[in-house]
């Protein structure tokens, strides 16, 4: 089994080690996180990243701040639990495997109620440490399932990223890229540099690159072009969230990308562990989009500004894309298809 490398438990439960993603690809350089600043700051500012991930390193997180608690008194120690689990699922709303794993850490706590708060932090160590065992197992699977849906020599359209430093190991969205490569398939990548903060230049092109798999970097609105030329038999994405109607938030740009493909008869896929979808939120309307600072538009990356000082600028970081765009959603329990709010839900009644 492949060990994940982008966010890693230390063996005394004191901190977590991330790989700081804004520094790739130019550097790799780890951070050492113990606070709940710097655990919000790390997800806040994209220092850990994608869905599957920043739950895992919340997850985590929330065992070692609490590893670090003076409480002994159990309702003390879980009054403030709670309020550093509340400060950390706000550091971004949107992706639900954020609240998901805060949720399952918290709730390994109360289990142990009565039996002192040492036991509470066992079982909290033993929750975090499975859900990460949980997502590497998932990706694979995903992964499985995903090569089932393409051939030998197909050209991939990537939007943002879903490999292994979103998520653990294989990844979802880039899963089968990786995967395939290693059973002898060979993909022809075409990866939108996603706009603003350039996830798929910085990162996707640096992990298909560093696994053997040829990838071309094109621009964001150079997707029509390369679709148009035939070169493109397949859209592959990750997502933060699933609606129970299927319709999907990604990152920013991805329902263009599912607009072009419809448009040219390209199948769109979506790939997502299970814990990514929500069955309590009814409709893409219902899921709330994060809005970032106008700057990453106007100045990141950027010697100069691009844009006068003055001049205004909207930075939504996700869009949602219509279910009825979606050719499939991958699942590590099974293909979805077109209407969700039946496939979805048969998904979890195991069916």
């Amino acid at each position: 089994m492949m060990k994940p490398e982008n966010v890693m438990l230390s063996d005394d439960g004191k901190s977590v080690v991330i790989i700081d993603q804004t520094q790739l690809p130019n550097r790799t350089v780890h951070l050492t996180l113990t606070t709940p600043g710097e655990f919000y700051e790390a997800i806040y500012e994209l220092k850990v990243r994608g869905a599957p991930a920043i739950g895992i390193c919340a997850g985590m997180g929330l065992y070692v701040i609490a590893n670090g608690f003076e409480e002994t008194e159990e309702e003390h120690f879980l009054t403030k639990l709670h309020n550093v689990s509340v400060y950390l699922n706000s550091s971004r709303p949107t992706a639900v495997n954020l609240k998901h794993a805060l949720d399952r850490v918290e709730n390994a706590a109360h289990t142990e109620k009565g039996n002192g708060t040492a036991a509470m932090l066992a079982a909290m160590r033993k929750e975090c440490i499975a859900i990460q065992d949980e997502d590497i197992a998932m990706c694979r699977a995903i992964s499985e399932y995903g090569l089932t849906l393409v051939k030998d020599g197909d050209g991939i359209l990537t939007h943002c990223n879903a490999g292994p430093l979103a998520t653990s190991c294989y990844g979802t969205g880039l899963g089968t890229l990786l995967l395939g490569k290693e059973k002898g398939y060979t993909f022809h990548a075409y990866t939108d540099e996603t706009r603003p903060l350039l996830q798929g230049a910085r990162l996707t092109a640096y992990e298909l690159d560093k696994a053997g798999i040829d990838v071309t970097l094109i621009c964001d609105n150079m997707a029509s072009i390369v679709m148009k030329q035939g070169k493109i038999n397949a859209c592959f994405v990750g997502c933060d969230r699933v609606a129970a109607n299927g319709d999907t938030a990604n990152k920013i740009g991805t329902s263009g990308v599912a607009v072009l493909a419809k448009h040219y008869g390209i199948p769109f896929y979506v790939f997502c562990p299970s814990s990514t979808i929500d069955m309590n939120c009814m409709t893409g309307a219902d899921i709330e989009i994060e809005e970032r600072q106008p700057d990453e538009i106007k100045t990141k990356f950027f010697a100069e500004p691009v844009a006068p000082a003055s001049v205004k600028a909207y930075n939504p970081a996700f869009d949602v894309t219509d279910a009825e765009l979606i050719t499939a959603i991958i699942t590590e329990k099974g293909i979805c298809r077109y209407p969700y709010t039946d496939s979805l839900a048969a998904l979890f009644r195991g069916e």
